[in-house]
């Protein structure tokens, strides 16, 4: 199975704020964002994934064809922190997460290892279900990080040394 995963595009009004779960609006840009998404993609037939987000759901019903909705592809979720400034939040809490987010979850919410392990079984899932076909799955940076890192071996604890920018394209072969 090959797995493509696509970050959802730019969004707009989000500057120093903390979102996994929270709906954001779509940047103004979008309509442009998500032609360059479909031009990076192979020709299809895909089986196309996305999260239950709305900036996931909407760049997938732009690609075409029937969109399945799987909640493993979620962003991570931070719980009580969702859609309050990053600056508002308690320094102590914030500061003991992010020296652990791998293994700790702000309150309320996930760690990077519970956001891995769904995604990891994401994947298997697809290629188990899937065995040849591209799957096409639209989601988020944390989704795309956690696969990436455990197929180049690199510990979770490094995995924002990946680079994903909104829109782009991340291609794994043999997914599983």
């Amino acid at each position: 199975m090959k797995l493509i995963l696509v970050r959802h595009t730019a969004v707009a009004g989000v500057q120093g704020l903390c979102y996994g779960r929270t709906e954001v609006a779509l940047a103004d840009s979008f309509p442009a964002d998500a032609e360059a998404v479909r031009a990076a993609l192979p020709p299809g037939p895909w089986v196309l994934q996305a999260s239950p987000a709305q900036r996931c759901r909407r760049l997938a019903d732009r690609l075409g064809g029937p969109v399945g909705i799987d909640p493993r592809l979620h962003e991570l979720d931070f719980g009580a922190w969702e859609g309050q400034s990053w600056d508002d939040l308690p320094r102590p809490e914030l500061d003991r997460w992010c020296a652990g987010f791998v293994t700790l979850s702000p309150p309320g919410g996930e760690s990077f290892t519970d956001l891995a392990t769904r995604a990891l079984a994401f994947a298997a899932d697809m290629a188990r279900r899937h065995p040849g076909a591209c799957v096409v799955a639209v989601t988020h940076a944390g989704v795309i990080r956690a696969l990436l890192a455990a197929r180049r071996g690199i510990p979770y604890a490094d995995a924002f040394s990946i680079a994903v920018p909104p829109g782009s394209v991340h291609r794994l072969e043999a997914a599983a």
